[in-house]
């Protein structure tokens, strides 16, 4: 029998107040009321001074409360908030006694963790008012006051992700609110496994970003009471919301680093201390930049160091990176400076402030080259002086890339000095080890340790695919068999039959197209290119995930050897499109599919400039008519910023289809350093690279974005055999392991899992019709598991080429036909069990069920609630923000067909979303910094609530009695009011008791059926 989760509850409070402990346990703080007492008693205590002993008067606590509410309209607002100013939190007050004046009153000072005013305490059950009695948190964490952690926790019965769907429910309910709408950290348990993520009120959480917490060796702490040893503890917890996450201004979300980006950090921390360099090597995708950003921040706490330099290459490939860093520090204690000028760059320099700049390699370089030329000025020497004697420590992410060894060799040489060596820090997800060590160039380094120093922390791309950090990968060689190489090598009479005995797949493979190269062409040639046209376009719709709709596909990338072969494949797929060869399975999808575009550097001085500028012109023209642009050549570093933005779709603008690309050409740009996470798939029509640039590349795909997306997609278009090697050697290399740990299952397992969960189904319910006479809670909970088995595994399946054009039927013993009818049957049992399982202890409970699981292989065609409410997001005004959209009328006829076709499926909140876009039409910039989905929310609420007043009022029951009968309750369910008879009797009404309470049941029922539940539908 499993822990009940009260006695969970009550051991992790134990542990937490345990020893030499700072928590608190209040139990006497269990309501809305009693929270805001606590808060007014910590605020009152810990600005003594500053309200020179006169306590708060109610009038000026609800002045204060009315602030916070304004602060905690969103996540993100709260989140900025929190953030408070030099890292201290302050709310103003007017004081009700006029001579009094105006005073600031500190709420939270982040600098003093574990000290100073900090007060930190625990509150579990505590009820939110006007629910039922289930809506009641498990365990929160105060922070002088302010619930900042809040724990779900389930018993072992149970998968934790109940206790996050539970989370999500009580987001969409609008329970976060008041102080607790400051809740930063969501962690759920069943005990015995343990997750957190980042709080959002709105319930928009991918649980896919769910963090497990590893050690510094990585090894994962699974046991909730261990997981509180190490992460809730103090300082631990307080670090975690106040120095150990991030506000992405750009996405309007908070981040909390993940335990290997916390690890990293500290070992970055403790080697800067020692003066001691090193690297990191983190999997690309785990999130490099975000903890390099966070390093260059905690670097400055040291006196030592004078100013931290986060070095990126040149700027049209790493606008990106930039970008980033800008938006995370907007609402961070740090002066981020960029460089556009290399005199900047001087000026920040020689500057006494200790701060962070973000410049090019290429900028330094030459500022370190003016002030190294013989002979200087006696001016330009004293310059040269103050910036050598300036300690500074170097940031580089993808630090194999941005800093050859020469280059670094020429900057430690004017830095460095007896005594006080710069501190270099490289981040990397490739490093260069001794089997693929650069070429011998003097003395200089050919290793990354040789050139950083020793690795600090490594987090390989086997433990991140575990921890599901990131996506393992999908990899496909498309081209001739190994035995079609060695027909062509005969045919060709390239070997003889005794000769190809001793020769390699590779070797083979290589004299064919070598041979085929020289005569006519095997890979350059059209008809090849119009083969990959045609298996991306017409063959890859469930690699760009077609099937989700507008707005919620995926993008791909084809990069080719050069840029002469780049403009041929654009070209080509322009005539592909316009001659009307796009599959009409395809277009039924999306009509306007695909949408191409294509990047890459643009010489001056080469030879072939002119050629390139004038194809760049054209496919321009083309960027322009489609996203009503106007860049022309001179344009191109803004352009490929635009394409980056639009390409990695981080911004709501970019969540409409009209904003949107499908597929881009590279050469080598956006390989390295790009983060996109709708990027699925990328398409290789070039020969084999190194080892760290296949794993680069390959890293473009494998970024967790939502339910759909499985892997990261690989497909080489040449060169199979040659692939199959190379992709396994840098699989091997950087996963410290075998390929098999990061690569996704081969077809004949993936079908064999697909096939063993139908057969299991069929065990249960050979049809849909036996499903339907299930009754027993042991067989619903069996049906329910396994029909969700089919389901993921079904999933899972699509994304395989050998998945097209199969007799389903005939391959898994099961039609999509039948499969959709069992999905009702599904449905139906999931009610089922639930009404059996109402009431019963935990004890009684067979086996866990996971009621809130996601079915992701079958869909409705019924318009998306989430993209409808993305649509009108993208059109919210963002106070700061260069790039809001003006409303066109194509746009706003097109939100109101969406909008009139989803209210055909759900009328009453379809209504409200009508109302509200019509709002934001009117007058955006009413709506700035707001959140959509929460002002639709919080209409459903003020409309719910205004209608159990009424029928209060008329019935005479208590609206806290009617609020949370109506948010529980379901068709067939009974009513349970109790009322006022007396109440009712003495207003006039002339029923009997009897019959009162019979006529209120029936009222209720048709009141909770026909006004309540529509509007819970979302």
């Amino acid at each position: 029998m499993s822990t009940p989760e009260k006695v969970l509850e009550e051991k992790l409070i134990n542990q937490l107040t345990a020893g030499v402990s700072q928590w608190t346990y209040r139990p006497d703080i269990r309501t809305e009321e009693q929270l805001w007492q606590n808060f007014r008693e910590k605020l009152e205590k810990n600005n003594v001074a500053v309200l020179n002993g006169i306590k708060l008067t109610d009038s000026e606590m609800e002045q204060i409360k009315e602030k916070l509410l304004q602060e905690a309209a969103t996540t993100y607002k709260a989140a900025c908030w929190l953030s408070g100013e030099h890292r201290v939190v302050q709310v103003s007050l007017v004081r009700e006694n006029a001579s009094l004046g105006t005073v600031h009153l500190q709420v939270l000072n982040n600098k003093e963790i574990a000290g100073g005013n900090s007060s930190y305490e625990i509150i579990n059950q505590f009820f939110r008012e006007g629910t039922e009695r289930e809506r009641r948190f498990d365990v929160s964490l105060l922070i002088n006051g302010i619930p900042l952690i809040h724990i779900e926790l389930k018993n072992a019965n149970h998968p934790f992700m109940d206790a996050f769907r539970q989370i999500k429910k009580y987001c969409r309910e609008g329970q976060f609110k008041g102080l607790f709408g400051f809740v930063q950290m969501f962690v759920v348990s069943n005990g015995v496994e343990t997750r957190y993520i980042a709080a959002n009120r709105n319930g928009d959480m991918n649980e896919k970003f769910l963090s497990r917490w590893v050690n510094e060796k990585n090894e994962p702490v699974d046991d909730y009471i261990s997981f509180a040893k190490d992460v809730l503890n103090i300082p631990a917890a307080h670090l975690m919301v106040g120095k150990y996450s991030v506000i992405d201004q750009e996405k309007r979300k908070l981040v909390l680093l993940r335990p290997y980006q916390i690890h990293a950090i500290d070992k970055i921390k403790e080697a800067s201390r020692n003066q001691k360099s090193g690297f990191v090597w983190h999997t690309t995708g785990s999130g490099k930049t975000l903890t390099s950003y966070t390093v260059t921040k905690n670097l400055l706490d040291i006196p030592s160091i004078d100013k931290t330099i986060f070095l990126i290459d040149r700027r049209d490939l790493d606008q990106q990176t930039s970008d980033e860093f800008k938006s995370y520090a907007e609402n961070d204690d740090i002066d981020i400076e960029d460089t556009a000028r290399t005199a900047v760059l001087e000026e920040k320099l020689l500057s006494d402030s200790r701060i962070a700049i973000v410049t090019t390699i290429q900028k330094l370089q030459n500022l370190l080259r003016k002030y190294s030329r013989e002979p200087l000025s006696q001016k330009q020497e004293k310059i040269r002086q103050k910036l050598k004697s300036k300690h500074l420590a170097f940031v580089i992410d993808e630090c194999h890339r941005t800093v050859a060894p020469e280059t670094k060799r020429e900057i430690e040489r004017f830095f460095d000095k007896p005594g006080k060596k710069s501190l270099w820090y490289g981040f990397t997800g490739s490093p260069i080890f001794d089997k693929n060590k650069r070429p011998v160039k003097g003395d200089l380094p050919r290793t990354t340790e040789q050139l950083f120093g020793k690795v600090l922390h490594t987090y390989t791309i086997k433990e991140a695919i575990k921890d599901g950090a990131v996506l393992g990968f999908q990899i496909q060689s498309l081209g001739h068999s190994e035995e079609q190489m060695r027909q062509l090598a005969l045919d060709n009479k390239l070997f003889t039959e005794s000769e190809l005995e001793n020769k390699s797949p590779e070797d083979i493979e290589s004299a064919v197209i070598d041979h085929y190269e020289k005569h006519g062409g095997f890979y350059s040639t059209d008809e090849h290119k119009n083969q990959v046209i045609d298996y991306i376009i017409n063959k890859s719709d469930t690699k760009f995930n077609l099937k989700a709709g507008e707005g919620n596909t995926y993008e791909g990338i084809l990069t080719c050897s050069s840029i002469s072969e780049a403009q041929r494949y654009y070209e080509l797929i322009k005539a592909f499109k316009n001659s009307g060869k796009v599959g009409k399975h395809i277009l039924q999808q999306l009509p306007d599919f695909p949408k191409v575009a294509i990047t890459y550097t643009v010489g001056e001085n080469e030879e072939s400039a002119e050629v390139n500028q004038g194809c760049m012109k054209k496919s321009l023209d083309d960027y322009n008519r489609m996203f009503n642009k106007n860049y022309g050549l001179e344009d191109i570093a803004a352009y490929n910023s635009d394409l980056n933005k639009r390409l990695a779709r981080k911004l709501p603008i970019y969540g409409a289809r009209e904003e949107q690309l499908d597929l881009v050409i590279v050469v080598d740009r956006l390989l390295t350093g790009f983060d996109a996470p709708c990027l699925s798939t990328i398409f290789l029509d070039r020969a084999p690279m190194k080892p760290q640039h296949l794993i680069q590349a390959f890293s473009r795909t494998n970024r967790v974005f939502d339910h759909d997306k499985y892997y990261g997609q690989i497909c080489t278009m040449q060169y199979p055999a040659s692939y199959a090697k190379k992709i396994d050697e840098a699989l091997v290399l950087y996963s410290l392991g075998s390929s098999g740990d990061v690569s996704a299952p081969d077809w004949k397992t993936t079908k064999g899992k697909l096939k063993d969960a139908v057969r299991r189904l069929r065990n249960i319910a050979h049809s849909s019709k036996d499903a339907t006479d299930l009754v027993d809670d042991a067989e619903l909970a069996e049906f329910i598991s396994a029909f969700q088995a089919v389901d993921r595994y079904l999933g899972s399946a699509r994304v395989y080429d050998e998945f097209l054009g199969i007799d389903i039927r005939k391959q898994f013993g099961i039609s999509l036909e039948e499969i959709e009818q069992y999905c009702g049957a599904y449905q139906n049992a999931i009610e089922k069990l639930k009404a059996l399982r109402q009431g019963k202890g935990e004890s009684e409970q067979v086996s866990p069920v996971e009621f809130d699981y996601e079915l992701n292989s079958i869909k409705t065609t019924e318009v998306n609630y989430k993209y409808l409410i993305a649509l009108i997001q993208s059109h919210i005004p963002v106070s700061g923000d260069t790039e809001a959209r003006e409303i066109t009328e194509e746009e706003d006829k097109k939100i109101c067909a969406y909008i009139d076709e989803y209210k055909k499926s759900n009328p009453h909140i379809g209504q409200i979303v009508e109302q509200v876009w019509f709002e934001v039409r009117m007058n955006p910039m009413n709506f700035e910094d707001q959140d959509a989905w929460t002002i639709v929310q919080e209409r459903v609420q003020e409309i719910i609530s205004k209608e159990i007043s009424e029928f209060s009022r008329k019935w005479f029951v208590s609206e806290q009695e009617v609020g949370a009968e109506a948010m529980s309750w379901k068709a067939g369910d009974q009513v349970h009011l109790t009322g006022d008879y007396e109440g009712y009797k003495s207003s006039g009404n002339p029923l009997s008791k009897l019959r009162y309470m019979s006529e209120l049941r029936k009222a209720a029922e048709s009141f909770f059926n026909d006004t309540v539940v529509p509007f819970r539908k979302f």
